[in-house]
Parts: C-alpha cells; sequence; structure tokens
C-alpha cells in the first residue's frame, strides 16, 4: 500500500491524518509552518486556532452540538482534544488553544503511521492526497488547483477578534455572570449605560479600518467585523454581541443597556477574548476605541484583531458526498477549502476525509454519511448547492431532510431531528465504520 500525503496540519488535516492512520494507512503529513508563515497564524503548532477559540454550543438538540457529539462518537481527536482543553464558557466548548494544539501534536507525533514533514508543498504528490490546507492556502498550491478545476476560487474575508491581559482589567467594572445565571458565572461583562454605548458606538463606526486591495469585498455573514455589524443601525451591536439580555449588572441590580462579553483563553484565566469582536479595524484604532469600553481602559492587548482573505472551491461543481475530487479517483479534499465554515465543519470534513481515504486504499469503495446526520447533511449541502451562489455555511437544523412526522415546535422538532440524527449515526457506525477498524486490525 503506498503512503497517503495530506496537505496541511490544521483541523481538518490531523483529523484527516489520524483516521486514516488507525485504519493502518501510512500518512505522509505535510505542514509549510515555520518555514513559511501566513498572516494570522503565531506558532508552528499543529491545530492552531487562529480565530476564536470556542468551537460554540455542546447542546446536541442544537445543530453545532449534534455535530460535536457524532465526530465525538467517531472517534474524532479533535473533539478528544477539545474535550481535554475545556476552559469554563457555560454551555460552550471553548479550550484553552496552546493546550489544545500541544494535546493533538503529540498525539499525532506518537502515532506510529504519521510522519510529520515541516516543508511547503508547490504541486501535488503523487498517489492518493488530500488538500486541507484551509483559507489560507499558498498561493503555489492555489495555482495547481486553479490549474486542475480551471476556474478562480471564490473567496470572503474573515476577521480575529482581540485577546486582553486579565490582570490589566479594571475589575470594579466588570462583573463575572453567565446569562441567566446559568451554570457558573464563566464570562467577565463589562456593562455600558447608555451615554456609554453611545460614544463607543460613535467612534467605532467613525474609526479607520484597514483598506482591503480587492474590489469585491465580502464578509461571511456569522463572522462580521463588529463595525460592519455597527453601520447596518445604532443599536445593532444591542442586539448581537454586545446584547445585555439575561445579565444582571451588580453595581445596579438591573440589565445594563449594553454589554461587552469576555470569555477565557486558557485554564488559568490569565488571558481573555472580546467575544464577537472581530475586526479589521487599524490597530491604533482597535487600542482607542476598545479601550472605552467599562474595565478596558488600561487594558493590555496581547493580540489584535487581524482580517484575512479565505478561499473555497466550487464545492457543487467539483466534490463528491464522500469528500473526493470529482474526475480525480485519489484526490480528496477537507476543511474550509471545500467550502464549509466552522471549526467543528472542517473536522467533520477531514474526519470524512480520512476514513475514505483508508477505505480507497484498501480496495474499498468510499462511504457517504446519512444525509439525516449532521456530517452528512453538510456534506450534501456543499455538493449540491446552487453552483452560481455557492457560499460557505455553518452546520444548522436548515440542511436537515424534513422529518416524516410534523412537528409545530421549533424547539421539540429540533430535538426530534436530533434524535433521529444519533439513532442513524449509530446504526451507520455498527454497519459500517466499526467494520473498517475491525478490518484494518486484522490486515
Amino acid at each position: 500500500m503506498s503512503d497517503l500525503s495530506i496537505i496541511g496540519a490544521g483541523l481538518a488535516g490531523c483529523e484527516a491524518a489520524w483516521q486514516a492512520a488507525r485504519r493502518g494507512v501510512r500518512v505522509r503529513l505535510h505542514e509549510m509552518r515555520p518555514l513559511v508563515n501566513t498572516p494570522v497564524h503565531k506558532t508552528d503548532g499543529l491545530a492552531e486556532l487562529v480565530c476564536s477559540n470556542s468551537f460554540g454550543t455542546s447542546d446536541v438538540v442544537k445543530a453545532p452540538g449534534l455535530l460535536k457529539e457524532e465526530l465525538r462518537l467517531c472517534g474524532s481527536l479533535i473533539m478528544e482534544a477539545a474535550l481535554d482543553s475545556r476552559v469554563p464558557a457555560g454551555q460552550a466548548l471553548a479550550v484553552d488553544r496552546n493546550r489544545f494544539s500541544e494535546y493533538i501534536q503529540s498525539r499525532i507525533e506518537s502515532q506510529g503511521n504519521i510522519t510529520l514533514l515541516r516543508e511547503e508543498i508547490c504541486g501535488l504528490p503523487d498517489g492518493p492526497v488530500v488538500i486541507a490546507t484551509g483559507p489560507m492556502t499558498s498561493q503555489a498550491l492555489a495555482e495547481s488547483l486553479k490549474r486542475i478545476t480551471g476556474e478562480e476560487y471564490f473567496h470572503f474575508y474573515d476577521a480575529v477578534s482581540p485577546i486582553v491581559s486579565t490582570s490589566s482589567l479594571d475589575m470594579k467594572k466588570v462583573f463575572k455572570a453567565s446569562r441567566y445565571q446559568k451554570g457558573d458565572a464563566e464570562y467577565l461583562n463589562c456593562p455600558l449605560d447608555r451615554d456609554e454605548y453611545d460614544r463607543f458606538y460613535d467612534a467605532l463606526i467613525s474609526a479607520e479600518v484597514v483598506k482591503s486591495h480587492c474590489d469585491d469585498e465580502k464578509f461571511f455573514e456569522s463572522c462580521l467585523p463588529v463595525e460592519e455589524i455597527a453601520r447596518r443601525g445604532r443599536d445593532t451591536l444591542r442586539f448581537g454581541p454586545m446584547k445585555p439580555v439575561g445579565l444582571v449588572d451588580p453595581s445596579t441590580g438591573r440589565e445594563p443597556w449594553a454589554a461587552v462579553q469576555l470569555r477565557a483563553e486558557n485554564r488559568e484565566g490569565e488571558l481573555y477574548n472580546l467575544v464577537g469582536f472581530q475586526t479589521r479595524l487599524k490597530w491604533p484604532e482597535q487600542k482607542r476605541v476598545f479601550s472605552m469600553i467599562p474595565g478596558l481602559a488600561e487594558a493590555e492587548f496581547i493580540r489584535l484583531g487581524v482580517m484575512h482573505r479565505n478561499i473555497f472551491i466550487n464545492a457543487p461543481r467539483w466534490l463528491e458526498k464522500t469528500g473526493r475530487m470529482k474526475g480525480f479517483g485519489h484526490l480528496f479534499l477537507a476543511g474550509q477549502i471545500t467550502g464549509v465554515e466552522g471549526y467543528m465543519e472542517s473536522t467533520a470534513s477531514g474526519l470524512l476525509a480520512g476514513i475514505n481515504c483508508a477505505l480507497l486504499m484498501s480496495g474499498r469503495e468510499p462511504l457517504t454519511f446519512p444525509e439525516t446526520t449532521a456530517v452528512g447533511s453538510l456534506m450534501r449541502y456543499i455538493t449540491e448547492a446552487d453552483a452560481k451562489h455557492f457560499q460557505p455555511m455553518n452546520i444548522n437544523f436548515g440542511l436537515f431532510p424534513p422529518l416524516t412526522e410534523r412537528i409545530k415546535v421549533k424547539a421539540d422538532r429540533n430535538k426530534r431531528i436530533s434524535e433521529r440524527a444519533l439513532q442513524d449515526l449509530r446504526r451507520f457506525l455498527t454497519e459500517s465504520l466499526h467494520e473498517t477498524l475491525v478490518q484494518a486490525a486484522n490486515e
């Protein structure tokens, strides 16, 4: 059996390598950092989280939580690492990003079937390949893909939130709480009264932003820069990232007019990020404007927000539900380059690519996850969407096939979709995925 080449050691690439290796495949995992860096990565660690340190809700009756449970049941390395490096964040699964990366790197390096190679790949290697280079794919490799597809990539712009040191915050103006007092008080909250909010809003929408070098600037709707949200109306922030609902300021006994939430970046609680404050403001402007938030007047910004351009292929035209490129027998894609959006969505596509490469390399046909599952519905979307207007998508219940029974209450309907997904996944695991592991162990 020849080796499997996986290009890119982010979430999708590491997951693909893990799934293939545990099925007996020898994997060559290529990572260009630190030889070639990107505008957003800060370390040379595998699976570095460059945006938020939160993977979103763990509630299985919500689509993102359901996807996490499916990945856990499938033996996902990324989920294993996330649960090991978890930090307090209410119902959300947030991680200590350094511990998370270190855990994955340790597991990858100790897996006997994986060889980690620090080098840039400028063209497609011979043999079976998974391209998992993410939204920051190098220009050289992007050109190779362009020659294959004969078309330009799609793209959108993404942004990163600032991180501050806890010791620099004015805790007299900040209070700990989770919304509606659910669970432990795991967020820091900066309350603003109406005058403070108005001054902050005016400063934000008038601040200088980094100019784009592209004429057709497009943003991903669920990750808009905070200043772009603000431009949609004076109260949009109060119904978005600065929503005060469910928070009670202990100094007044009332809900504030607006609030900025800070979420822990590490287990020690030494660093916090500004939730929902991804931005493309110039760095001096970020310090000036965000320091107007109560409690952040003397804040030390450990990392400032940054904007970057993401690329992805036209998946409905080029990708099969198995993760394989149409017309290319041994070429698979995984991660955000496929048009999925989000950490766990990228992980899911990596898991699928790794499993199916292992199957193909052992002479068996690749598998397609049931469309009733989160993994299956996500792959159905990116491969069956309108190719002319294709845009990245997070997992949501709108992607799932409808239920056979009619359920009027949305919460009850979503619960039933989740139950159906897990029931169908467990059957799929027993009949299909479990068999691949048993056979690999016997070969």
